[in-house]
């Protein structure tokens, strides 16, 4: 039996979220973020998008692209309470969501035998009439496609791709529109002449393999229509951390140190409470020029003490030269399990 796929998404739901709660903002370019000159901008509404802000763009640039935009903080509490809402109306219809973000899950409505269109069209319905958001729905059989299919056309779209419609239907796209491909991946492709889908359908997997490692077979098979992925019920958490934009650019390895040892107080807590342990510690940096960069070290041990986590988060800092300066600094957590006996600190003397 071939599958049936549901992917939802919330129209631009921060920014819909604040709508709704003040209409006065109904029809007016509002951006929702951190609201310095030095934040970023989380989402905003389709208004402020027609004058090129985007998500994850910097305050600063967003205001200049649109100087009359309604800037406002995020409220994650109040955006949590309306998910919840909207979560609890998936789950209604069947148990096998897979959450991906606040406002984002696949759902699995194969075993529902009923007409695909019309369980969209009853979320859609219902998701309205609860919290008076709306939300696109893609339907199809696999997840890339369904994905795709729901930000075919945002906002408040409905789009169904069928296996009669492939490959024709994904070959005019651009090859951004892949899933999981990223920006410096597409810029890759486009350097070589490789702009849209059907150009590279022409690409044997061989080649796409050289370039970009196994992603190339999933590259290779998505184009194609295959995409053997499960809907997860169960998400475990990947990685716990805690990350902030610095209120100056600096490369003053003493500065940095005290925001990271803030962090590791954080995380610390965060894995006891919830009785885990990592062994993976990662620290994340962007350079004054809005470039990311990672460098982790993974311990022969899990660990949780704050102590632990600290020591080797600044072994790891110290060993960095920064050719620029840091707008940005992170430090996270990752493979990550239960914690099943008290755990002694790596330095223990009595160990």
């Amino acid at each position: 039996m071939e599958r049936v796929i549901l992917h939802v998404d919330m129209d631009a739901f921060f920014a819909s979220v604040e709508v709704i709660d003040n209409p006065k903002l109904k029809g007016k370019p509002v951006i929702v973020g951190g609201i310095s000159e030095r934040g970023v901008v989380a989402t905003c509404s389709y208004e402020a998008r027609k004058y090129g802000v985007r998500s994850a763009m910097p305050v600063y640039i967003a205001k200049a692209l649109c100087p009359n935009g309604i800037y406002l903080p995020t409220r994650m509490a109040r955006y949590k309470e309306i998910s919840e809402k909207i979560f609890q109306i998936f789950y209604k219809i069947t148990p096998y969501v897979e959450p991906l973000s606040i406002d984002e899950a696949y759902l699995d409505i194969t075993e529902l035998k009923k007409d695909p269109v019309s369980v969209a069209m009853y979320i859609k319905e219902k998701v309205k009439n609860t919290t008076g958001l709306t939300i696109s729905v893609g339907v199809s059989y696999n997840k890339f496609l369904a994905k795709l299919a729901s930000d075919w056309n945002k906002p408040n779209g409905l789009k169904i791709i069928r296996s009669d419609m492939i490959p024709k239907i994904l070959l005019p796209l651009p090859v951004s529109k892949i899933y999981g491909l990223g920006k410096k991946s597409a810029e890759k492709l486009n350097a070589i002449g490789i702009f849209t889908i059907e150009e590279l359908h022409h690409l044997p997997e061989e080649l796409l393999t050289e370039f970009f490692g196994k992603y190339g077979v999933e590259i290779y098979k998505r184009i194609r229509g295959i995409d053997n992925r499960k809907v997860v019920i169960s998400r475990e958490r990947k990685s716990i951390g805690r990350e902030t934009t610095l209120r100056s650019d600096t490369n003053d390895k003493k500065e940095l140190e005290a925001y990271i040892k803030s962090f590791c107080s954080s995380i610390s807590k965060t894995l006891i409470t919830k009785g885990l342990s990592g062994k993976t510690i990662t620290l994340k940096i962007k350079t004054s020029t809005f470039e990311n960069h990672t460098k982790n070290k993974t311990l022969p041990m899990h660990i949780s003490k704050e102590e632990d986590i600290l020591r080797e988060a600044l072994e790891i800092l110290y060993s960095i030269d920064f050719q620029e300066k840091i707008r940005l600094i992170g430090v996270s957590v990752s493979s990550l399990e239960e914690t099943k006996l008290q755990q002694l600190t790596l330095f223990n003397s009595d160990f």
